[in-house]
Protein backbone atom coordinates (compact mmCIF):
# COMPACT_ATOMS: atom_id res chain seq x y z
CA UNK A 1 0.00 0.00 0.00
CA UNK A 2 2.75 2.43 1.03
CA UNK A 3 4.85 1.39 -1.95
CA UNK A 4 1.98 2.08 -4.35
CA UNK A 5 1.36 5.47 -2.78
CA UNK A 6 5.07 6.32 -2.95
CA UNK A 7 5.22 5.36 -6.63
CA UNK A 8 2.16 7.49 -7.35
CA UNK A 9 3.72 10.47 -5.57
CA UNK A 10 6.94 10.00 -7.54
CA UNK A 11 5.10 9.92 -10.87
CA UNK A 12 3.10 13.01 -9.94
CA UNK A 13 6.33 14.76 -8.97
CA UNK A 14 7.89 14.06 -12.39
CA UNK A 15 4.81 15.35 -14.24
CA UNK A 16 4.69 18.52 -12.15
CA UNK A 17 8.40 19.15 -12.66
CA UNK A 18 8.04 18.75 -16.45
CA UNK A 19 5.14 21.23 -16.48
CA UNK A 20 7.22 23.58 -14.34
CA UNK A 21 10.12 23.38 -16.78
CA UNK A 22 7.87 24.09 -19.76
CA UNK A 23 6.39 27.16 -18.08
CA UNK A 24 9.78 28.42 -16.91
CA UNK A 25 11.20 28.04 -20.42
CA UNK A 26 8.94 30.84 -21.69
CA UNK A 27 10.55 33.36 -19.34
CA UNK A 28 13.33 34.60 -21.62
CA UNK A 29 10.98 35.25 -24.53
CA UNK A 30 8.33 37.02 -22.44
CA UNK A 31 10.85 39.12 -20.49
CA UNK A 32 12.49 40.35 -23.69
CA UNK A 33 9.06 41.33 -25.00
CA UNK A 34 8.57 43.79 -22.12
CA UNK A 35 10.26 47.14 -22.74
CA UNK A 36 10.68 48.29 -19.16
CA UNK A 37 13.11 48.51 -16.26
CA UNK A 38 14.23 45.00 -15.14
CA UNK A 39 13.28 45.76 -11.54
CA UNK A 40 9.83 46.93 -12.67
CA UNK A 41 9.38 43.74 -14.70
CA UNK A 42 10.41 41.64 -11.71
CA UNK A 43 8.10 43.56 -9.38
CA UNK A 44 4.96 43.49 -11.54
CA UNK A 45 5.47 39.85 -12.45
CA UNK A 46 5.86 38.90 -8.79
CA UNK A 47 2.89 40.99 -7.72
CA UNK A 48 0.64 39.07 -10.14
CA UNK A 49 2.24 35.76 -9.15
CA UNK A 50 1.61 36.54 -5.47
CA UNK A 51 -2.14 36.70 -6.13
CA UNK A 52 -2.07 33.36 -7.99
CA UNK A 53 -0.12 31.66 -5.21
CA UNK A 54 -2.32 33.20 -2.52
CA UNK A 55 -5.38 31.69 -4.22
CA UNK A 56 -3.64 28.30 -4.37
CA UNK A 57 -2.65 28.44 -0.70
CA UNK A 58 -5.93 29.72 0.70
CA UNK A 59 -4.64 30.47 4.18
CA UNK A 60 -0.83 30.69 4.15
CA UNK A 61 1.05 29.41 7.18
CA UNK A 62 4.06 31.56 7.88
CA UNK A 63 6.41 29.94 10.38
CA UNK A 64 9.15 32.56 9.96
CA UNK A 65 11.66 29.74 10.28
CA UNK A 66 15.17 30.13 8.93
CA UNK A 67 14.51 27.87 5.88
CA UNK A 68 11.32 29.76 5.03
CA UNK A 69 12.93 33.19 5.26
CA UNK A 70 16.14 32.06 3.52
CA UNK A 71 14.09 30.51 0.69
CA UNK A 72 12.16 33.76 0.24
CA UNK A 73 15.32 35.86 0.13
CA UNK A 74 17.03 33.45 -2.29
CA UNK A 75 13.93 33.40 -4.48
CA UNK A 76 13.68 37.19 -4.65
CA UNK A 77 17.37 37.50 -5.53
CA UNK A 78 17.03 34.82 -8.23
CA UNK A 79 14.04 36.53 -9.88
CA UNK A 80 15.66 39.97 -9.96
CA UNK A 81 19.06 38.69 -11.11
CA UNK A 82 17.57 36.52 -13.86
CA UNK A 83 15.35 39.25 -15.30
CA UNK A 84 18.26 41.69 -15.25
CA UNK A 85 20.54 39.16 -16.94
CA UNK A 86 17.97 38.58 -19.70
CA UNK A 87 17.92 42.30 -20.42
CA UNK A 88 21.71 42.56 -20.62
CA UNK A 89 22.79 39.38 -22.40
CA UNK A 90 21.18 36.78 -24.66
CA UNK A 91 18.36 34.59 -23.34
CA UNK A 92 20.56 31.55 -24.03
CA UNK A 93 23.43 32.92 -21.94
CA UNK A 94 21.10 33.91 -19.11
CA UNK A 95 19.35 30.55 -18.78
CA UNK A 96 22.36 28.33 -19.50
CA UNK A 97 24.52 30.09 -16.93
CA UNK A 98 21.71 29.95 -14.38
CA UNK A 99 21.44 26.24 -15.16
CA UNK A 100 24.77 25.63 -13.45
CA UNK A 101 22.72 25.70 -10.22
CA UNK A 102 22.93 21.88 -9.74
CA UNK A 103 26.67 22.27 -9.26
CA UNK A 104 26.19 24.76 -6.44
CA UNK A 105 23.50 22.48 -5.00
CA UNK A 106 25.99 19.60 -4.97
CA UNK A 107 28.64 21.76 -3.32
CA UNK A 108 26.35 23.36 -0.74
CA UNK A 109 24.33 20.22 0.04
CA UNK A 110 27.39 18.66 1.66
CA UNK A 111 27.10 21.18 4.51
CA UNK A 112 23.42 22.10 4.51
CA UNK A 113 21.46 18.99 3.46
CA UNK A 114 24.09 16.38 4.38
CA UNK A 115 23.60 14.91 0.86
CA UNK A 116 27.24 14.01 0.28
CA UNK A 117 28.76 14.65 -3.16
CA UNK A 118 30.38 11.61 -4.84
CA UNK A 119 33.34 11.32 -7.21
CA UNK A 120 30.96 11.54 -10.18
CA UNK A 121 29.64 14.82 -8.77
CA UNK A 122 33.13 16.31 -8.64
CA UNK A 123 33.89 15.21 -12.20
CA UNK A 124 30.64 16.85 -13.31
CA UNK A 125 31.52 20.02 -11.39
CA UNK A 126 34.85 20.32 -13.21
CA UNK A 127 33.16 19.75 -16.60
CA UNK A 128 30.44 22.31 -15.88
CA UNK A 129 32.87 25.00 -14.79
CA UNK A 130 34.87 24.30 -17.96
CA UNK A 131 31.71 24.83 -20.01
CA UNK A 132 30.94 28.02 -18.09
CA UNK A 133 34.34 29.45 -18.96
CA UNK A 134 33.45 29.39 -22.68
CA UNK A 135 30.69 31.95 -22.08
CA UNK A 136 33.29 34.49 -21.02
CA UNK A 137 35.55 33.96 -24.02
CA UNK A 138 32.83 35.26 -26.31
CA UNK A 139 33.28 38.75 -27.75
CA UNK A 140 30.95 40.78 -25.50
CA UNK A 141 30.59 44.43 -24.61
CA UNK A 142 30.62 45.45 -20.95
CA UNK A 143 26.81 45.20 -20.74
CA UNK A 144 26.80 41.64 -22.08
CA UNK A 145 29.61 40.63 -19.73
CA UNK A 146 27.72 42.11 -16.78
CA UNK A 147 24.64 40.16 -17.88
CA UNK A 148 26.66 36.93 -17.85
CA UNK A 149 27.90 37.67 -14.34
CA UNK A 150 24.35 38.34 -13.14
CA UNK A 151 23.23 35.05 -14.72
CA UNK A 152 25.94 33.14 -12.83
CA UNK A 153 24.86 34.87 -9.62
CA UNK A 154 21.25 33.84 -10.30
CA UNK A 155 22.46 30.23 -10.53
CA UNK A 156 24.00 30.48 -7.07
CA UNK A 157 20.87 32.02 -5.52
CA UNK A 158 18.64 29.49 -7.32
CA UNK A 159 20.74 26.68 -5.83
CA UNK A 160 20.27 28.17 -2.35
CA UNK A 161 16.55 28.48 -3.00
CA UNK A 162 16.35 24.78 -3.94
CA UNK A 163 18.25 23.74 -0.84
CA UNK A 164 16.16 25.79 1.58
CA UNK A 165 12.98 24.60 -0.13
CA UNK A 166 14.16 21.02 0.35
CA UNK A 167 14.58 21.70 4.07
CA UNK A 168 10.83 22.37 4.16
CA UNK A 169 9.83 19.10 2.47
CA UNK A 170 7.72 18.08 5.47
CA UNK A 171 5.98 21.44 5.63
CA UNK A 172 4.45 23.83 3.11
CA UNK A 173 7.31 25.43 1.14
CA UNK A 174 4.96 27.42 -1.10
CA UNK A 175 4.75 30.09 1.60
CA UNK A 176 8.42 30.83 0.93
CA UNK A 177 7.62 31.49 -2.72
CA UNK A 178 4.75 33.76 -1.69
CA UNK A 179 7.02 35.69 0.67
CA UNK A 180 9.69 35.94 -2.04
CA UNK A 181 7.20 37.32 -4.54
CA UNK A 182 5.84 39.85 -2.05
CA UNK A 183 9.40 41.01 -1.32
CA UNK A 184 10.23 41.24 -5.03
CA UNK A 185 7.03 43.19 -5.70
CA UNK A 186 7.83 45.62 -2.89
CA UNK A 187 11.31 46.20 -4.33
CA UNK A 188 10.41 46.35 -8.01
CA UNK A 189 6.94 47.87 -8.46
CA UNK A 190 8.04 51.47 -7.67
CA UNK A 191 10.42 51.30 -10.67
CA UNK A 192 7.42 51.15 -13.02
CA UNK A 193 7.22 54.96 -12.71
CA UNK A 194 8.65 56.37 -15.92
CA UNK A 195 9.06 52.88 -17.39
CA UNK A 196 5.56 51.86 -18.45
CA UNK A 197 5.43 48.86 -20.82
CA UNK A 198 3.58 48.84 -24.15
CA UNK A 199 0.21 47.04 -24.44
CA UNK A 200 1.93 43.88 -25.69
CA UNK A 201 4.36 44.24 -22.81
CA UNK A 202 1.51 44.23 -20.31
CA UNK A 203 0.15 41.04 -21.91
CA UNK A 204 3.55 39.42 -21.52
CA UNK A 205 3.72 40.58 -17.89
CA UNK A 206 0.32 39.05 -17.20
CA UNK A 207 1.41 35.70 -18.67
CA UNK A 208 4.69 35.93 -16.78
CA UNK A 209 2.89 36.49 -13.50
CA UNK A 210 0.03 34.02 -13.86
CA UNK A 211 1.58 31.06 -15.67
CA UNK A 212 5.34 31.40 -15.97
CA UNK A 213 5.85 32.32 -12.31
CA UNK A 214 2.60 31.76 -10.39
CA UNK A 215 1.33 28.37 -11.57
CA UNK A 216 4.84 27.04 -12.17
CA UNK A 217 5.83 27.53 -8.54
CA UNK A 218 2.58 26.03 -7.31
CA UNK A 219 3.58 22.92 -9.30
CA UNK A 220 7.21 23.10 -8.20
CA UNK A 221 6.48 23.51 -4.48
CA UNK A 222 4.35 20.37 -4.53
CA UNK A 223 6.88 18.37 -6.56
CA UNK A 224 9.89 19.27 -4.39
CA UNK A 225 8.33 17.39 -1.45
CA UNK A 226 8.93 14.08 -3.23
CA UNK A 227 12.37 14.64 -4.80
CA UNK A 228 15.83 15.69 -3.64
CA UNK A 229 17.00 19.22 -4.40
CA UNK A 230 19.62 17.99 -6.87
CA UNK A 231 17.34 15.58 -8.70
CA UNK A 232 14.52 18.11 -8.99
CA UNK A 233 16.78 20.68 -10.58
CA UNK A 234 18.10 18.04 -13.03
CA UNK A 235 14.63 17.21 -14.31
CA UNK A 236 14.14 20.92 -14.91
CA UNK A 237 16.92 20.88 -17.52
CA UNK A 238 14.04 21.08 -19.99
CA UNK A 239 14.01 24.83 -19.30
CA UNK A 240 17.51 25.74 -20.62
CA UNK A 241 16.99 23.53 -23.66
CA UNK A 242 13.75 25.17 -24.74
CA UNK A 243 14.24 28.76 -23.60
CA UNK A 244 16.73 29.77 -26.35
CA UNK A 245 14.57 27.94 -28.90
CA UNK A 246 11.49 30.09 -28.15
CA UNK A 247 13.54 33.30 -28.34
CA UNK A 248 15.11 32.24 -31.63
CA UNK A 249 11.79 31.22 -33.19
CA UNK A 250 9.85 34.32 -32.15
CA UNK A 251 12.53 37.03 -31.91
CA UNK A 252 15.36 35.76 -34.09
CA UNK A 253 17.99 36.05 -31.35
CA UNK A 254 20.94 33.81 -32.22
CA UNK A 255 23.37 32.85 -29.43
CA UNK A 256 27.13 32.88 -30.04
CA UNK A 257 28.99 29.70 -30.95
CA UNK A 258 31.12 29.51 -27.79
CA UNK A 259 28.17 29.95 -25.39
CA UNK A 260 26.25 27.23 -27.23
CA UNK A 261 29.22 24.87 -26.97
CA UNK A 262 29.58 25.79 -23.31
CA UNK A 263 25.86 25.28 -22.77
CA UNK A 264 26.02 21.86 -24.40
CA UNK A 265 28.90 20.92 -22.09
CA UNK A 266 26.97 22.14 -19.04
CA UNK A 267 23.71 20.37 -19.88
CA UNK A 268 25.47 17.27 -21.21
CA UNK A 269 27.65 16.86 -18.11
CA UNK A 270 24.71 17.24 -15.75
CA UNK A 271 22.49 14.91 -17.79
CA UNK A 272 25.19 12.22 -18.03
CA UNK A 273 25.75 12.42 -14.30
CA UNK A 274 22.02 12.02 -13.72
CA UNK A 275 21.83 8.93 -15.95
CA UNK A 276 24.95 7.28 -14.52
CA UNK A 277 23.89 7.77 -10.91
CA UNK A 278 20.51 6.21 -11.60
CA UNK A 279 22.04 3.32 -13.56
CA UNK A 280 24.18 2.72 -10.51
CA UNK A 281 21.02 2.19 -8.51
CA UNK A 282 20.68 5.54 -6.77
CA UNK A 283 16.96 6.24 -6.14
CA UNK A 284 15.34 8.89 -8.31
CA UNK A 285 13.30 10.43 -5.55
CA UNK A 286 15.77 10.37 -2.71
CA UNK A 287 14.28 7.34 -0.89
CA UNK A 288 16.77 4.50 -0.38
CA UNK A 289 15.65 1.17 -1.81
CA UNK A 290 15.98 -0.59 1.54
CA UNK A 291 13.66 2.00 3.02
CA UNK A 292 11.15 1.40 0.22
CA UNK A 293 11.08 -2.34 0.89
CA UNK A 294 10.76 -1.76 4.61
CA UNK A 295 7.84 0.63 4.13
CA UNK A 296 6.01 -1.82 1.90
CA UNK A 297 5.91 -4.59 4.50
Amino acid sequence: MNRSKEKSSGTKSVILLILTGLLWSTGGLLIKNVDSNPLAISGIRSMIASLVILVALGRPKFTWSLPQIASALSYSATVILFVSANKMTTAANAILLQSTAPIYVALLSVWILKERAKLLDWITIIAVFGGMALFFFESLDSRGMAGNILAVASGVTFALFNIFMRLQKDGSPLESVLLGNILTAAIGVPFIVGSLPSPSGWISLFILGVAQLGLSYVFYSEAIKHSTALEAILILMIEPILSPVWVFLFMGEIPGRLPMIGGAVVIGAIAIRFVLRNLAGRPIFGVPRRSRRRNST
